[in-house]
């Protein structure tokens, strides 16, 4: 926007005037502007927005910002722009925060992809792998001094679900009951939801269920933490092999953003700062999948669903 400066016709008027009425004494002209070097105001720079990521309740809140902020630091440094943590208590409150474009980047469950690409067009990006392989187990558990051998020995007892949507945390043992005839509701005395898998281990280690079902990844990460969890529980039960839990992006987002990701999340393993973040959350690297590995999932929840 340009200055202009603007002089009062009466005092141009009445100017001559005065000085016919004064002595002609030299004066100095000050606060002069030169009109023809005159410069645009500069506009304020336009504010960077930060990268939105979610991470589904797997584990605790407390869990989560600790393995996931050497990832976070690196992405940050990456695209050259802030990166936020977003978390939510449900898997369902992830999914939605992704279907409205809230957050651009996601870790979420097996089962919340499967529920989030059929319902709004949850995006793959890419797959954690681990020991060489993208598969996780659902894992029952029990305390260690449980005489329970599987999931029937379970009856009339207390039983931990981590989330209502989750494949290795709810989905996969409500099926192993429906095999025995009985509903969730009928099988157990009680049942309740600790919403991440690590709380739900610590519930059967402190014998507040006398049972659980967990990621099997969720399991390994923790008693390598915390080697006294593996003296209190005891894995009674392993499920088949699942396609392992995704990186998903919103469909809103940025196609360029998208590829700028991948091409991030894929390369990490060649930095000593990537390598470290891939390590902070028990990582190898990351890899591509294809749809078609969740086919048996969702094949699964389409069973337990029609049995209910």
């Amino acid at each position: 926007m340009r200055k202009f400066l603007f002089i009062p016709l009466l005092f141009i008027f009445l100017t001559p005037l005065f000085f016919g009425c004064t002595s002609q004494q030299p004066y100095e002209v000050v606060g002069y502007v030169n009109l023809k070097d005159l410069q645009p105001i500069q506009a304020p720079k336009q504010e960077v927005l930060p990268l939105r990521v979610a991470v589904a309740s797997i584990v605790s809140p407390k869990g989560t910002v600790q393995s996931y902020e050497p990832l976070l630091d690196y992405l940050e440094s990456q695209l050259h722009r802030p990166v936020e943590l977003v978390q939510r208590r449900t898997y369902l409150e992830t999914n939605e925060l992704i279907a409205t474009g809230q957050v651009d980047l996601a870790f979420v469950c097996t089962s919340a992809y499967v529920v989030g690409q059929d319902s709004f067009g949850m995006e793959l990006l890419a797959v954690p792998q681990v020991n060489g392989e993208t598969i996780y187990y659902s894992l029952l558990i029990v305390p260690s001094e449980s005489s329970a051998r599987s999931m029937a020995d379970l009856q009339n007892k207390v039983f931990a679900f981590t989330d209502p949507i989750s494949l290795s945390g709810r989905m996969y043992p409500t099926y192993l009951v429906q095999q025995l005839g009985l509903s969730p509701e009928d099988f157990f005395v009680q049942t309740f939801f600790t919403y991440n898998h690590d709380e739900a281990i610590r519930a059967v280690a402190d014998k507040l269920a006398d049972g659980a079902a967990v990621d099997s990844l969720v399991y390994e990460f923790a008693i390598a933490r915390d080697p006294n969890l593996a003296k209190k529980v005891r894995v009674i039960h392993r499920s088949p092999p699942f396609a392992i839990p995704p990186v998903v992006v919103s469909p809103k987002l940025d196609k360029d953003l998208k590829r700028e990701l991948q091409k991030i999340l894929f390369s990490m393993g060649d930095t000593a700062e990537g390598r470290k973040a891939l390590e902070s959350i028990g990582v190898e690297k990351f890899t591509t999948i294809d749809d078609h590995a969740y086919d048996a999932i969702r094949t699964l929840l389409s069973d337990v669903e029609k049995t209910r």
